[in-house]
C-alpha cells in the first residue's frame, strides 16, 4: 500500500488536520477533500475528519490508493521500461507509438500497455500522464501512479524544474556549435492545423542547443528545454534553418529516403523523486532507427 506518513513535532500542536495537510506537506485541497471523503486519512490508525486538531507526536497517515478507472482496454505491449518506484514508472517510448488512445488511435498506445502491466503485477493504478510526446518522437516519458506524485511533478513540470533533453539530427551543418533559441511559437487559427509557426503573437519559448557530433551534412545537436510548446524543438530548428531530418511537417516533404519520422529522440530527465526528493538522472539510448540513419549520414 502507498501511503505517504507524518509524524507531528509540537510546534503543530492545536493546529487542525487540513491546515497541516495543504500547508506544511503541500497537498492539494482536491486530494485532501478526496481523501477525507474516502476515509483515508488516520491519525493513531484512526480515520479522522479534518477539523480534528493535533497533538504533539500524532502519527498521521494518508493512503494514496484509490479504486479508480479508465476507460482504456489494457493490451500486452513490450514496454521499455528505464525506472519504477511505487510513485512513478518511466517508459523509454519506441517511434510510432501514441501515448494515449484518441478517437483515431484506440490500442496500441502507451496508456494501453501500461494498464495491462499494472493490472498484470498485481498494481491497482490507472496512468497519469506527466509528460507526453508526439507519436513519432521516440524517448522518456513520466507516469504517476497516484494523486500526490502526479500533482508533485506537475508542479515541478510548470516551475521549469524538470530538465528534459533531446537529441535530433538536422539538415546541414549550424553556424553555431551551441547557444539559444528565444522565439515565440504561435499556433494559427486555421480549422485543422497542427503546425506552429514562429510569430510575435506567441507564447515565449527558449530551446538551449549544441552540436555534439558533425557528420558529412548533418549535426546531432542535443537539445535542453527551459520551455514546452508544442512542436517546439521542430519549430525552432527549421526557423534556425536546419530542420530535423524526416520531419515532413517542418522540413521538406520529400524527407523520407532515411527516417520515416522525425530523427527526434527524449534522451534525458533529470528531476526530483516526488516522494523523498532524491535527484533523478535517467537516460534512454537512441533507437535504431536513428542509430541506422546515423550510419548513413557519414
Amino acid at each position: 500500500m502507498s501511503t505517504l506518513e507524518r509524524v507531528v513535532h509540537k510546534e503543530f500542536e492545536g493546529m487542525k488536520i487540513r491546515e497541516f495537510l495543504k500547508f506544511h506537506m503541500g497537498l492539494s485541497s482536491r486530494l485532501i477533500r478526496g481523501a477525507s471523503i474516502d476515509k483515508r486519512i488516520f491519525v493513531n490508525d484512526v480515520a479522522v475528519k479534518m477539523n480534528y486538531v493535533l497533538k504533539d507526536n500524532d502519527k498521521i497517515v494518508i493512503n494514496l490508493a484509490k479504486k479508480e478507472s479508465q476507460n482504456i482496454e489494457p493490451e500486452k505491449i513490450d514496454l521499455d521500461i528505464v525506472y519504477e518506484d511505487k510513485d512513478i514508472i518511466v517508459i523509454n517510448k519506441r517511434p510510432n507509438m501514441v501515448v494515449h488512445p484518441t478517437k483515431r488511435y484506440q490500442s496500441g498506445t502507451l496508456a494501453n500497455g501500461l494498464l495491462y502491466y499494472f493490472k498484470e503485477t498485481g498494481q491497482d493504478c490507472i496512468v497519469r500522464l506527466v509528460s507526453r510526446l508526439d507519436m513519432d518522437t521516440s524517448g522518456l516519458i513520466i507516469v504517476a501512479k497516484n494523486q500526490y506524485a502526479h500533482m508533485e511533478l506537475s508542479k515541478e513540470m510548470q516551475e521549469n524544474n524538470v530538465e528534459k533533453r533531446y537529441l535530433a539530427v538536422v539538415h546541414g551543418h549550424l553556424e553555431n556549435s551551441e547557444g539559444t533559441i528565444d522565439l515565440p511559437i504561435y499556433r494559427p487559427e486555421e480549422e485543422g492545423t497542427i503546425r506552429r509557426v514562429i510569430d510575435e503573437r506567441g507564447q515565449r519559448s527558449i530551446t538551449h542547443y549544441k552540436v555534439v557530433e558533425r557528420l558529412k551534412d548533418a549535426d546531432v545537436v542535443e537539445c535542453l528545454l527551459e520551455t514546452g510548446r508544442t512542436h517546439q524543438i521542430r519549430v525552432h530548428l527549421k526557423a534556425l534553418g536546419h530542420p530535423i531530418y524526416g520531419d515532413t511537417l517542418y522540413g521538406y516533404e520529400d524527407d523520407n529516403k532515411y527516417m520515416k519520422r522525425q530523427a527526434l529522440h527524449a534522451y534525458g530527465l533529470d528531476f526530483k523523486s516526488p516522494r523523498t526528493k532524491e535527484e533523478l538522472s535517467l537516460r534512454a539510448n537512441l533507437p535504431e532507427d536513428i542509430q541506422e540513419l546515423l550510419k548513413a549520414l557519414k
